[in-house]
């Protein structure tokens, strides 16, 4: 099997993949990173967003092989290392951003990368940086307004 060298959330992994694996299995499977989430599998429901090198990227549809020598950021690496939530988490439970959370995390994905590029986006700019991010439940109201509140304040770091 070929071996890619990933770095995860900030830590090394060297691994042997088969070379059909995609990127979303390597971290659920192979790394029990399930934050990530299967939606669709074919990269229209933005539950399995990512950042790769810094770009919010729908990890269903990428081969692991096609990220060697990458930077990954999963929603788990959103978080402090003493588990503390970023400002961006928190305005998204202040504000009620989520309810059943299964499209929470690949918010949260697009959401970062957008801070990261724009920090103090308009309305506009946050509902075009979700498009590609579905839910079933919320209507987006409050995901757009946590992105907002999260853009008041210093914008989250991804690693």
């Amino acid at each position: 099997m070929p071996r890619l060298l990933l770095t995860v959330n900030g830590r090394p992994h060297p691994l042997d993949v088969p070379p059909e694996q995609t990127l979303v299995h390597l971290l659920r499977q192979d790394l029990g990173l399930t934050g990530t989430h299967v939606g669709c599998d074919t990269a229209q429901c933005g539950a399995c967003t990512v950042l790769l090198d810094g770009q919010a990227v729908k990890s269903c549809n990428l081969l692991a092989l096609q990220c060697d020598g990458r930077a990954v950021t999963t929603v788990e690496g959103l978080a402090a290392p003493d588990g503390s939530l970023n400002p961006l988490q928190q305005a998204f439970s202040r504000c009620h951003g989520l309810q059943c959370g299964y499209c929470t995390p690949g918010m949260l994905m697009s959401a970062t990368a957008l801070l990261a590029e724009e920090p103090h986006p308009t309305e506009s700019q946050i509902v075009h940086a979700l498009e590609g991010n579905l839910c079933r439940c919320t209507g987006y109201v409050n995901i757009v307004a946590a992105v907002r509140e999260a853009a008041a304040g210093p914008a989250p770091a991804a690693r």
